[in-house]
């Protein structure tokens, strides 16, 4: 047991993410073993599955972690997410987080918490709201946020006993022996869905990521150099979702797709028609959400800080509870999507993968800790991977593509 702590610890002291957890002007805090194994394990099952297929992809799982602080410049913030946008705030009964990521997050906040005066300064909103909130019960919160289209999570409302990745086979399809020629269709955003295609991508399958042409990837207006390691070397294609036509387009590129990455509730693609359970083709179709695609869960947004909370992924100190690291349930998501996604091909069969980010975070979060307070010199600085392409600008290849796979608009 010491020995396997030894290693752990040696692990996530050399990744470049243990820095990341606690308070700016305090120590680093520990974080769960299971953590740090399971993204080790995940990484070493990603190598091991992808040297079958004939292209090896090595990756450091723990050091994914740090990957977007590395060009960002992110560092630990206590109960303020290392991007800023997220906030742990104690309610009535318990902690929450609240993500404010979007401008229409920050119009919602009258109506979330009933309150109209409140000061539109930003660190005086989270003053007021903070206030506001002390007086609330978590249920109430999380459930008004969910009818606002709002990223709010309980602490540890996600049960521990989930299964991080729920599969269903829908269909039957021989086995895969390589990556090369497979069509992945990315229809996901951010961090989660983009890191399992860039990884599948390195892997050798073809990454067509497509974007609405109204509202594209967020991540665009984020560091280029972190968008640009996630998405090196993908085709970009851009649709009107609102347009009849370019749905029709889009339907057909999802049944030419071998595997699809998307990161939805499962009601805004409904919407437009698109079903895992229509499509006749792809072999592996990965559904990722916040919070799972069932009942009210599937109402529900998620980013990776919040979602991280729900799980119980946090730190803690004396003063209370801190964040986990940088979006943890984002990158953690992504190489556990991953993992699944080349298992379900090596095994055969058509497959649903319902990967919830939720859901993986409490699968690390239980368990003893590794502590590295009092070795701070020990600690590795974030780094990122190197690019293995230039990203693509939105639409570049949108005529291409569908012309290659014989779709009309």
């Amino acid at each position: 047991m010491h020995q396997q702590y030894a290693e752990l610890s040696s692990i996530w002291a050399a990744s470049g993410a243990a820095g990341l957890s606690g308070r700016a002007d305090g120590s680093p805090r520990a974080v769960t073993q299971s953590m740090v194994s399971s993204l080790t394990s995940s990484a070493a099952n990603v190598t091991a599955l992808t040297s079958r297929f004939g292209r090896e992809v090595r990756i450091d799982g723990p050091a994914l972690l740090g990957e977007r602080a590395a060009f960002s410049g992110l560092r630990r913030r206590g109960e303020m997410s290392c991007g800023g946008a997220t906030r742990l705030v104690q309610a009535a009964d318990g902690w929450i987080a609240l993500s404010l990521a979007r401008q229409e997050d920050v119009d919602s906040m009258p109506a979330w918490i009933e309150a109209a005066d409140l000061p539109t300064d930003h660190d005086e909103l989270w003053s007021a709201l903070t206030d506001r909130i002390a007086t609330r019960q978590q249920s109430d919160l999380v459930e008004r946020a969910t009818l606002l289209g709002l990223a709010c999570a309980a602490a540890g409302e996600t049960s521990r006993a989930t299964t991080p990745v729920i599969d269903e086979q829908i269909g039957t399809a021989a086995p895969t022996t390589s990556l090369d020629g497979l069509v992945v269709v990315d229809l996901s955003t951010l961090w989660a869905g983009p890191l399992c295609a860039n990884l599948l991508g390195l892997g050798g399958a073809r990454i067509i990521k497509v974007e609405s042409a109204a509202r594209p990837d967020g991540a665009r207006s984020g560091d280029e150099r972190f968008y640009e390691l996630l998405h090196g070397g993908h085709e970009s294609v851009a649709l009107n979702f609102g347009d009849a036509a370019d749905v029709v387009a889009l339907k057909r590129l999802v049944e030419s797709a071998d595997i699809v990455i998307e990161a939805s509730r499962p009601r805004a693609l409904a919407a437009l028609g698109i079903s895992p359970y229509d499509a006749t083709r792809p072999r592996i179709w990965l559904s990722i959400t916040g919070h799972g695609r069932g009942g009210s869960a599937g109402e529900r947004i998620a980013f990776g800080d919040d979602a991280a909370v729900a799980g119980g992924l946090v730190t803690r100190d004396h003063l209370g509870l801190c964040f986990c690291c940088d979006a943890v349930a984002d990158p953690a998501t992504g190489l556990l999507a991953a993992n699944a996604t080349l298992d379900g091909l090596r095994r055969g069969g058509r497959w649903l993968l319902d990967i919830a980010l939720s859901r993986v975070a409490a699968s690390m979060s239980a368990g003893p800790l590794i502590d590295l307070s009092g070795h701070e010199t020990l600690l590795a600085s974030p780094r990122a991977r190197a690019c293995v392409g230039r990203s693509h600008a939105l639409g570049e290849d949108t005529e291409a593509v569908l012309t290659e796979f014989g779709i009309r608009r």
